[in-house]
């Protein structure tokens, strides 16, 4: 069973279906923003996603912050290149 959003003018297993025009044509639909800043950021999207690293690929190096239990930050941070040799998981997500 496919369940949609409320309010959505397609089933996930149509939105599937459809072909890009198709979809831009429902984002546009359900959008409040103008077609121009669609595709502004549409454009911004596909510049950005020249430089996202490839799968398979060497993590880029960054630093992050260290939450505690509560997700609040502790001060501390880690660099990844500090962690070489020794397995790592990395959990993206937004908890602020």
């Amino acid at each position: 069973m496919i369940i949609n959003a409320p309010n959505s003018p397609v089933t996930l297993e149509e939105y599937g279906a459809m072909n890009m025009e198709q979809r831009r044509k429902v984002w546009l639909d359900i959008s409040d923003i103008t077609e121009a800043e669609f595709e502004a950021h549409m454009a911004h999207e596909k510049a950005r996603e020249a430089i996202v690293p490839k799968v398979g690929s060497e993590a880029p190096d960054f630093v992050a912050d260290v939450l505690d239990r509560d997700r609040k930050r502790t001060g501390e941070q880690v660099r990844l290149s500090d962690l070489q040799g020794a397995p790592v998981g990395i959990i993206f997500g937004s908890y602020t």
